[in-house]
């Protein structure tokens, strides 16, 4: 079987399932609790026995609390909760948890000094604490382990999702279990290439039908990223997979193959980090995506606000001028070249949508009078704010084209699929750098399709900025809009 689904990795079994990536803050969160309680416990603990009441209280808090602080920056900054090292059932922590421990000892112990707070602590105070902590953690760490592989192994761990890409062979040796574990990774699906045969100068018909058909499945389904598992000496197969690939926003990881991981595997190696390698990055990360969210969100919303009476004019003045419906809806591509249909102001007697769509020209006779008037001043792209509150286009980016646009520029533009890294825009650098209206020759296109790869390699909050303020002044000038 070439292509499959794994059961069960899209529904989850109807279980609300733990993010792999959370796992770790989790256990932060938890060794920061045990030592703040183990403060509070051990000291009141000792001043009951000793004394016969508690006292203190709040700066025997105060203690454990900065304890807990340096102990979980210190952990994070070493590696200490990476789930792919920390949490391997071969490795020892013991010793790592007494030696950190001891630092945050030495490093409380000269904080109090510089405060000169030290007289409030008892010694036996601070050694019940001392020594309460350290047990809690070394319990917290082992109890970590054992729950992190039985929820990995009943399937209530989500890693991110990914579509796995590999030889027979490799694919045999990664488990889903290890996958998930190393690497953070839940498998939604995974292609398989039947031949392992090393050394091909070209892929054969087969494998490029295969990842069309990952690629497929990258748009039709919530996957974060893409993994290949090949033997990493065929060079060859491995350069044309991922130039095949570059069409795709997602990111691409090459996992080790399996016997860099044997070597990984013998104790006498010192494992640092995962030996995955990034070979395509998103472009866009998850802070970047959001923040250009929250701009499109607001901007669309107030932008439909204020030209809410624009919007209500043109409906009826389109609704006079000719038959028709109001609105013009055409497919069109979007992110990863997931279609959707965009909205615009009806400006033509004609609705195309399919194979053939004939551009706009100057003087087009297929225009009506209000229609000249909203594509002149750019009107007409108004109701397109609707597609950025929905989410399936950005109020900066590349131009969305009509399907048959799209494949016609594909096949003679190498370059035009990267365009679908990012969602399409209402308006772009593109457009804000004069290629506006018809691209009757190939050279016109290529110039479009440059400005949306340079905004994409370029982007930035402040560059989405400068195009939308270079918008307003442009759609005040008689460009090339028709």
């Amino acid at each position: 079987m070439q292509y499959q689904t794994l059961p069960g990795t899209n529904s989850g079994g109807g279980r609300v399932k733990i993010p792999y990536s959370a796992l770790q803050y989790l256990f932060a969160l938890a060794d920061a609790f045990l030592i703040a309680s183990a403060a509070v416990v051990g000291g009141g603990l000792y001043q009951l026995v000793t004394i016969g009441e508690f006292r203190n209280a709040d700066q025997l808090l105060g203690a454990g609390l900065t304890a807990a602080l340096l102990y979980v920056l210190i952990g994070q900054s070493g590696g200490f909760y990476d789930l792919r090292i920390a949490f391997s059932k071969r490795r020892r922590d013991a010793g790592r948890i007494f030696a950190q421990w001891s630092m945050v000892s030495l490093l409380l112990t000269l904080l109090a000094f510089l405060m000169k707070t030290g007289a409030v602590f008892s010694r036996g105070s601070i050694i019940c604490f001392g020594l309460l902590a350290l047990a809690l953690l070394l319990a917290c760490r082992r109890f970590s382990k054992r729950f992190v592989a039985a929820a990995v192994a009943d399937g209530q761990v989500q890693g991110r999702r990914a579509i796995v890409i590999g030889t027979r062979e490799e694919l045999a040796a990664l488990g889903v279990e290890e996958l998930l574990e190393r690497f953070g990774l839940t498998e939604i699906a995974r292609v398989v290439f039947s031949s392992d045969r090393n050394g091909g100068f070209a892929m054969t018909d087969e494998e490029s039908s295969l990842l069309d058909r990952a690629l497929a499945i990258g748009r039709e389904s919530a996957v974060d990223e893409i993994v290949l598992a090949l033997p990493w000496t065929d060079t060859r197969k491995l350069e044309l997979v991922r130039d095949r690939l570059r069409v795709s926003p997602l990111p691409v990881q090459l996992v080790p193959d399996r016997r860099i991981r044997a070597l990984a595997e013998n104790p006498s190696y010192r494992l640092r980090r995962s030996l995955s390698i990034e070979i395509q990055r998103g472009p866009l990360s998850r802070a970047e995506q959001f923040s250009k969210r929250v701009v499109d969100i607001v901007g669309a919303s107030l932008g439909l606000i204020i030209l809410a009476p624009l919007m209500i004019l043109s409906a009826i003045a389109i609704k006079l001028d000719s038959a028709g419906p109001i609105f013009f809806r055409q497919r069109r591509n979007g992110f990863n070249a997931k279609q959707f249909s965009i909205f615009k102001f009806r400006t033509m007697t004609v609705m195309e949508d399919g194979a053939a769509v004939v551009q706009a020209k100057r003087f087009d006779p297929r225009v009506t009078r209000v229609g000249r008037v909203l594509r002149r001043s750019s009107i007409d792209e108004v109701p397109q704010l609707l597609n950025v509150l929905t989410g399936e286009m950005s109020l900066v980016g590349p131009r969305p084209h009509a399907l048959a646009h799209d494949n016609h520029y594909g096949d003679l533009l190498a370059e035009y699929a990267f365009r679908h890294h990012v969602k399409p825009g209402i308006t772009g650098w593109a457009q804000v750098r004069g290629y506006r209206g018809e691209t009757a020759r190939v050279e016109q296109m290529k110039g479009r399709v440059d400005c949306d790869l340079w905004y994409i390699n370029n982007w930035s909050l402040a560059l989405d900025l400068k195009i939308l303020m270079l918008t307003c002044l442009e759609v005040t000038r008689r460009g090339n809009a028709y």
